[in-house]
């Protein structure tokens, strides 16, 4: 069984393993090609049984490589009180980042 992690950051939690390609909440000064370290690590399995941090486990890391950076697509809210004439339509597109986990140890 391959090793793999999961980790928090942006206020969500992914599971991921190397290789993987996963789309996260924009990073303020990051570029496409660089290296980060993704999040916090909840867990980790690397094959032999699972650790569970409380709440991370130490000495795990987790590093990816951003791919790049986009928009993901636009998600509307719409609100409308029937009779009276109230109606408010709002677009939102979230700025994202698409890495790719390079290794976790």
């Amino acid at each position: 069984m391959e090793a793999y992690a999961v980790v928090e950051t942006g206020g969500k939690q992914y599971r991921v393993q190397k290789d993987d390609v996963v789309s996260i909440e924009l990073l303020e000064g990051v570029e496409a090609g660089q290296a980060i370290e993704v999040g916090r690590v909840l867990a980790f399995n690397d094959g032999s049984g699972l650790k569970i941090g409380s709440p991370v486990v130490a000495g795990v890391k987790v590093m990816a490589e951003v791919v790049a950076e986009f928009r993901a697509p636009k998600v509307v809210a719409f609100k409308k009180k029937r009779r009276k004439g109230y109606h408010r339509k709002v677009g939102h597109r979230q700025n994202l980042l698409k890495v790719k986990i390079a290794s976790i140890a």
